[in-house]
């Protein structure tokens, strides 16, 4: 699926209502999909609630992006979530009016609620500590629901980490962090270029260091995959992208959102009270006999994860100014939450 395929006949086969003309427009940033807002004319025999206008999201048009969907499961992984597993959470979504999949070629499209008036994120100028409270209160309501659930076991299509997972993700982090440093090192300081040449050599010891409970995971939980409410109307926070559904730690999610998402002045100050907030907003939906300290040490062991992924994606997706610019806050925030919190400390 590509853009120009988004015409009336198939939107119309798509949402069961007749559709007789399309305007598109490009929207978002994504990196390894692309969205395309399409307002729609009907004719006769329209229902009342018809949209008038929808998001669809079909793969990148970026050929390296497009093939790092396919390759990585991202296109299969969001298919999925919104078929199978969305009913299961709580956490606002779009509304999915429609799936379309072919396996043999990883080519599809999400037929998706229109969120504006919200606005998206912005992964490089951080949030607000007030936007930061009502994203972790949505991840909660994500993870919740499905706290420890053995049945997640049997969803192959979740990402998750094995033994073979780890060396693998070690052996990419050590082939693209020359090209890491290369592009983005005058951005960084001696200690964080330090710390992330250490963790080349210690993500084995650092995914086996992780424990349970286990849920499901957004994987990319960050403010440009964010749409926030504004005074025209929207949801107070709807989320998006759901390419990276994993099955896992919640606090890997948290620890990535918190260690970006907000400017590092802002996260030092603010960061414990967000995940005593995470943890609250848990026990009120029924997590039990997982304390604080607990949460609090796992936030600590992941601010990783956001590391981890700045290093990988940067070298994984086609190449852009913006995508350079998140990267590099991505990078030092990330680097420099896992100094702040000593994190290395409890990666034996």
């Amino acid at each position: 699926m590509a853009p120009d395929d988004l015409q009336p006949d198939w939107l119309a086969a798509a949402l069961g209502e007749p559709v007789i003309e399309v305007a598109r427009a490009h929207v978002g940033t994504g990196q390894v999909g692309t969205s395309v807002r399409c307002r729609l004319t009907y004719g006769p025999g329209a229902s009342p609630s018809a949209p008038a206008t929808v998001v669809v999201k079909v793969p990148s048009i970026d050929e390296t992006s497009r093939l790092t969907g396919i390759t990585l499961r991202n296109y299969e992984r969001e298919v999925n979530f919104y078929r199978d597993l969305r009913a299961t959470v709580d956490i606002r979504t779009p509304r999915c009016h429609h799936v379309h999949w072919e396996p043999s070629t990883g080519a599809f499209a999400l037929v998706l609620e229109d969120l504006a008036p919200a606005v998206q994120g912005d992964q490089i100028a951080g949030c607000s500590v007030a936007e930061a409270g009502i994203a972790v209160h949505e991840l909660a309501a994500l993870h919740a629901p499905r706290w420890d659930d053995g049945a997640l076991d049997g969803i192959e299509w979740l990402s998750r980490r094995g033994p073979d997972d780890a060396e693998r993700v070690e052996g990419l982090y050590q082939m693209f962090w020359p090209g890491f440093i290369d592009r983005y090192e005058r951005w960084l300081t001696a200690d964080q270029i330090a710390l992330g040449a250490w963790l080349g050599s210690s993500i084995v010891a650092w995914l086996d260091a992780r424990t349970g409970p286990y849920t499901v995971t957004h994987g990319d939980y960050r403010l440009d995959n964010m749409m926030f409410g504004t005074s025209a109307g929207g949801y107070p926070l709807a989320v998006v992208d759901w390419q990276t559904p994993g099955h896992g730690p919640g606090t890997g999610d948290l620890a990535y959102f918190v260690g970006a998402g907000l400017p590092v002045e802002a996260r030092r100050a603010n960061e414990r009270d967000l995940v005593h907030e995470y943890h609250n907003e848990l026990t009120r939906r029924g997590v039990h006999g997982w304390s604080f300290d607990d949460c609090w040490t796992g936030y600590r062991l992941h601010a990783f994860s956001g590391v981890v992924m700045a290093v990988v994606a940067s070298a994984i997706v086609g190449r852009t100014d913006r995508g350079d610019e998140m990267f590099v806050a991505m990078g030092t925030r990330h680097l420099q939450h896992a100094l702040d919190l000593e994190s290395r400390q409890l990666v034996v």
